[in-house]
């Protein structure tokens, strides 16, 4: 998997970044500043996402793929160990891969992530729906990509430079790797299960006005094991709505267990 990927800060840990579906690079944008005073930070795209590849083989999509994408790309910049943050299904995705390799992730931060703790019935629900969108992305392109609910030019609630940074983005986004995102990634994303298993300390920042992640979070904070929630006035995409909020968030708890 050859994930596009941008290394920021010169000291401290190697901290992975990974975004959502129809998000990209500019995810994390506002908080690399502050980040990168404690980290090194290691920003990815997604496949068919802003400058990564989009290739048109399924298996590439599949979040066991991603999983083997992370660890060459952590051996590859030499590091023993590093710290991973995922972004709703970019949570999903490094949920999957500190389950999968708890030894080499002293510490994992997610936000809001309805698809990492669905049901196996949500994931089986929502499938028709995603593959269905495949067919018209391939059949109608970037057209039919701009009238998904959740592409950025939707969003109501994100500071206005987020927003056009996420916007202009798309327009590098492939129809192509967007569908198989949503009709292979998606559907296969959830861990809420698997979670139960957990042995990475985990720090959950919960932007609470998202009303349709709440029984997610509460579900997650009586089940996961080694996860702390800490609930942030904030939506979905809670590090950019309340960025200073989350980087102070994030540096505190690492603080606290002894990472930092």
């Amino acid at each position: 998997m050859q994930l596009h990927h941008e290394v920021h800060g010169r000291s401290g840990p190697f901290l992975l970044l990974v975004h959502g579906l129809l998000s990209s690079r500019a995810q994390w944008r506002p908080n690399l500043v502050a980040l990168s005073q404690h980290f090194r930070p290691v920003v990815v795209e997604l496949l068919g996402h802003g400058r990564s590849p989009s290739p048109d083989e399924p298996d590439a999509y599949r979040p066991s793929t991603y999983v083997a994408g992370f660890e060459a790309l952590r051996a590859s910049l030499g590091a023993e160990r590093w710290l991973v943050c995922g972004q709703s299904l970019g949570a999903a995705l490094t949920l999957r891969y500190a389950l999968a390799h708890p030894e080499r992730i002293p510490a994992h931060v997610i936000t809001n992530s309805n698809s990492a703790f669905a049901s196996e019935a949500w994931a089986e629900a929502v499938k028709p729906g995603m593959e269905a969108l495949q067919q018209r992305l391939s059949a109608e392109g970037r057209a039919a990509m701009e009238s998904v609910p959740i592409h950025p030019k939707n969003a109501r609630h994100l500071p206005p430079q987020a927003k056009a940074d996420l916007v202009a983005d798309c327009a590098l986004h492939d129809p192509v790797g967007i569908g198989f995102t949503a009709s292979v990634t998606v559907p296969s994303s959830p861990v809420r299960e698997q979670a139960r298993h957990n042995r990475v300390p985990t720090l959950m920042v919960h932007g609470t006005r998202e009303r349709r992640f709440r029984e997610h979070a509460a579900w997650a904070a009586a089940n996961v094991p080694r996860l702390e929630v800490v609930p942030v006035e904030a939506g979905h995409a809670v590090n950019l709505e309340s960025p200073t909020v989350f980087d102070e968030t994030v540096a505190r708890w690492l603080r606290q267990t002894e990472i930092l």
